[in-house]
């Protein structure tokens, strides 16, 4: 039987939105927290969903990050701004940064929008769907601390820096890629421990250097791509280091104060985001842009699939999660339940569908 607990959407939003106002968030920044980790816990990407708020929570009341924030954007350039969230919910500042990305692709084609003076903003994907809903491609990435080793390294080095894609795909949903650039992202190994879950092979290594699946064990994480080709994810990674911390001025992955596990929830991180939104009417023409999309996700989805699959563009098996949880409940690990004061009842493994 599982531990988790089901609880109605509407419900668990209104308990975690009141966890927030009660731990010193304004309106508009518990309501950005809200939105985002919603994304997450519906779509089934359950590390970087609802159990945050635990987190949020200790932060706020300790100062670390700044509930009544004032944020100020700066535009640079006819495509160009930043954004000051003034330690805000890392959400906040992104929603405000992607709606000005938005603005400026209406007026110049591409509108992209760093962030600086941030904090930990939750699942990627939340942002560059703003983009794809507003008929924008949207991408959006930040840097972490570190938690992943290099290419061959043997100590952490860069975070599990998101990189997500968003697009408009013709139909009720867009299409949508969101994925750290680590084996799996430190959430999911912070939810195995609370669900008592192990770990895959080959995402974790421990103390030693040797690869473990027991949570309770696992130091630090491996990039993407497996321990032959992991290269590629510890590059992707500096990616969103380049865009997200020197782009910005902002604190790069190894000098970052860590997220959990530290006795200093009072002094800001200084994060920093990024934030692109690409107007298709500006390049080939809307037209020209829908007319592709709906070839190419045709194709992609009747491509021939192993025996016993199918073949899924990105974003299927995610918005398949987000019909079933709305009707059925989201699943919530014991922890955040009793945090957030819900009642124990069973619920069937959550999944998770597209974890960054």
């Amino acid at each position: 039987m599982s531990l988790q607990t089901l609880v109605a959407p509407d419900l668990l939003e209104a308990r975690v939105e009141n966890a927030l106002r009660n731990a010193g968030a304004a309106q508009g920044s518990a309501a950005a927290a809200v939105r985002a980790m919603m994304h997450a816990s519906l779509i089934g990407v359950d590390s970087h969903g609802v159990r945050l708020v635990v987190h949020y929570d200790r932060v706020l009341r300790g100062g670390r990050v700044n509930g009544t924030p004032n944020l100020s954007v700066r535009r640079t350039a006819a495509a160009t701004a930043v954004v000051d969230g003034d330690n805000a919910l890392g959400h906040h500042a992104a929603y405000v940064a992607m709606d000005k990305a938005i603005e400026l692709a209406r007026e110049s084609g591409i509108g992209a929008v760093g962030v600086i003076r941030s904090s930990h903003f939750g699942a990627a994907g939340a942002y560059a769907r703003v983009a794809a809903e507003a008929g924008m491609i949207g991408f959006a990435t930040t840097n972490s601390d570190k938690v992943v080793a290099p290419f061959q390294g043997r100590e952490p080095f860069h975070g599990t820096n998101p990189l997500a894609f968003a697009a408009p795909s013709g139909g009720a949903r867009p299409w949508l890629l969101d994925m750290a650039t680590s084996s799996i992202p430190l959430n999911r190994l912070l939810l195995c421990k609370s669900l008592g879950m192990s770990l895959p092979a080959g995402v974790a290594v421990d103390e030693a250097g040797q690869p473990t699946t027991e949570p309770f064990e696992g130091r630090t994480l491996l990039p993407l791509g497996g321990v032959d080709f992991s290269f590629k994810g510890a590059a992707l990674a500096g990616v969103a280091t380049l865009l997200s911390a020197i782009l910005q001025g902002m604190t790069l992955d190894h000098a970052l104060m860590p997220m959990v596990g530290t006795d200093d929830y009072s002094t800001p991180r200084e994060m920093g985001h990024f934030l692109l939104a690409i107007d298709p009417d500006r390049f080939g023409g809307r037209g020209v842009f829908d007319e592709g999309m709906s070839a190419y996700l045709e194709a992609l989805r009747s491509a021939p699939a192993q025996e016993g699959c199918e073949v899924l563009a990105p974003g299927d098996r995610e918005w398949r999660v987000e019909a079933a949880r709305r009707q059925n409940g989201i699943p919530i690990d014991p922890d955040t339940a009793a945090f957030l004061g819900l009642s124990r009842s069973p619920a069937a493994p959550a999944g998770n569908a597209g974890e960054n």
